[in-house]
């Protein structure tokens, strides 16, 4: 029997220094997953970051290497996926040139994110054409590898239509040459941060992967609960605690069902709780705390498997270029490459 071809991935992170539990159950716990059962491209992707860190880009090399450390240490294999940087690549920005040519303006002044963050992010002016292109480049990144499959959570499906939308003009204007990627979603547990809200660098609120024991014992025990449970004796809902979203994301069901009965008739305290979700965090990340501090102290390493990994994305990415330069009749004889 035929093995069947495995469908072609592609999923990136933008560089803003090391990642979070958010950033964990939403996207790279997936990933391991994944690179298991699909052929997987994952890029650490520079050049969105400048696009809200124009004004201080030299903080983005650093950046980029704390997501190394994190992807790594989590379980992203170089042996069974390839892990590169986009900006080392530069066939995306060949592409999202090209790409730009054919995109109708209002495709991207429709896209939700554009005007959500700029509200949001109130301290960086993000009025700009890279910010406005945002979208355009991330279809570039996506379609470059002829990506099967991408997976997002629901927020991110609107991007994933629109790259759709681009790939789709683009064979109707010159023969088909990308296949339309398919949504793959994913279930994003929302996370709530130390303070209540949703867990984000921006809000100052995170709990990072890279916490040692004694700092997440000191984020998650203060935290706030269910406001109805102003004494011990008080009952409380489960689903109105933002630690609970942590209990949903980190401990197993039949021990959640427990503790949530026991919330509910009082017959546990809060810090009770509390001490559950906490041992169940520094347990699952023990072996990922010993994998960062390898890496952390062989860099070299680190960026060897980076780099080998961008020179195998842009074998890939030079294929494409060249099919798509010759249907646009930019294949000239010049020899440059």
């Amino acid at each position: 029997m035929a093995q069947t071809k495995k469908k072609i991935v592609f999923s990136g992170m933008r560089p803003t220094g090391a990642l979070h539990l958010g950033n964990y159950v939403g996207a790279l716990r997936n990933w391991v997953k994944l690179q298991e059962t699909h052929h997987c491209f994952f890029g650490i992707v520079p050049w969105h970051a400048l696009s809200s860190e124009y004004l201080n880009p030299k903080v983005i090399k650093d950046f980029t290497f704390e997501v190394a450390l994190d992807w790594l240490a989590a379980g992203l294999d170089p042996q069974k996926a390839v892990l590169l940087i986009q900006s080392e690549v530069k066939e995306h920005a060949e592409l999202h040139l090209l790409l730009s040519m054919i995109t109708p303006l209002p495709w991207l002044e429709r896209v939700p994110t554009f005007k959500e963050q700029q509200q949001e992010i109130q301290d960086k002016d993000l009025n700009t054409y890279g910010f406005l292109g945002y979208p355009m480049l991330q279809t570039a990144d996506i379609i470059l590898y002829k990506a099967e499959v991408v997976p997002v959570g629901e927020d991110q499906a609107f991007h994933i239509e629109l790259a759709r939308e681009v790939a789709r003009r683009f064979n109707r204007f010159y023969g088909e040459v990308f296949p339309e990627p398919q949504i793959l979603l994913t279930e994003v547990p929302k996370l709530a941060g130390t303070d209540g809200r949703k867990m984000s660098k921006s809000y100052g609120n995170a709990i990072y992967l890279k916490d040692s024991p004694e700092a997440i014992r000191k984020k998650i025990s203060p935290m706030v609960t269910d406001t109805r449970r102003k004494r011990r004796t008080d009952p409380g809902e489960p689903d109105d605690c933002p630690v609970f979203t942590l209990h949903k994301a980190f401990v197993p069901e039949a021990k959640r069902q427990e503790l949530a009965a026991g919330c509910r008739t009082a017959s546990i305290g809060c810090l009770e709780c509390k001490k559950v979700v906490i041992e169940a965090l520094i347990t699952e990340f023990e072996t990922f705390r010993q994998k960062r501090t390898y890496y952390e102290q062989h860099p070299d390493e680190v960026w060897t498997i980076f780099n080998e990994g961008s020179a195998r994305a842009r074998e890939v990415a030079r294929k494409t270029m060249e099919e798509v330069r010759q249907v646009l009749g930019l294949d000239f004889p010049t020899g440059r490459r």
